[in-house]
């Protein structure tokens, strides 16, 4: 191993041209995709990696947005089924932020407008709606690129165990709107364990005084 104790190393040095695909073959082709990539990239010494193959679970980006009222410093989580959590011994059902995947031609902001209104009923303005970081979900297995928004909402006009979704999407889901407080404390309290929310709420908690 080198001593690199005392030497300034630059990070992120390698970009995408570093990496060398030989093939992509599709091994799922369902809702979602499994493409299995062959691969070689450049190594920290500067010399090639040998071949080597990876799956990637491809299953589209997806809009994450934050409602949060200023005014009343509340939040709204839905509460919602997610099969993915069945394999642990806890809840299946999770408080999340409203979210969803691209239709075609959407942007960002169109996905974020759209889902507002499909789970909570709610009509957000594309101006409202403000960036607050975009992140790789799980990049060692999977392409999803998380686009996390917040946007203001009026939290009076939300009645607390209202029910939405669509019924041709298998959607069921109850709305809570909660105070900052209350919402950090679940966080605390392990009640929230979606990383979505989770980066969210911890991204309020530095910010929300000047929102």
């Amino acid at each position: 191993m080198q001593d690199n104790k005392n030497k300034q190393v630059s990070m992120l040095q390698y970009d995408k041209t570093d990496v060398t695909i030989s093939a992509i073959e599709t091994k799922y082709q369902g809702f979602f995709k499994m493409n299995e990539y062959h691969l070689n990239h450049k190594l920290f010494s500067g010399v090639q990696s040998a071949s080597f193959t990876r799956e990637v679970f491809e299953r589209g980006d997806a809009v994450v947005v934050m409602l949060y009222d200023p005014k009343k410093d509340a939040l709204l989580l839905l509460e919602q089924f997610r099969p993915g959590v069945l394999r642990v011994n806890e809840t299946p059902w999770m408080l999340e932020f409203v979210a969803g995947m691209f239709n075609e031609n959407e942007s960002p902001i169109d996905v974020a407008v759209r889902e507002a209104k499909e789970e909570a009923s709610i009509e957000l303005k594309a101006e409202s709606i403000k960036l607050i970081m975009k992140y790789f979900s799980s990049p060692g297995g999977t392409s999803e690129c998380i686009n996390l928004y917040w946007s203001t909402f009026d939290s009076s006009k939300i009645s607390s165990g209202s029910v939405y979704g669509l019924a041709h999407e298998n959607e069921d889901i109850m709305l809570h709107v909660v105070s900052r407080n209350e919402a950090l404390a679940l966080l605390t309290k392990g009640k929230i364990s979606n990383a979505a929310t989770i980066i969210g709420l911890q991204w309020l908690a530095i910010n929300y005084q000047r929102l």
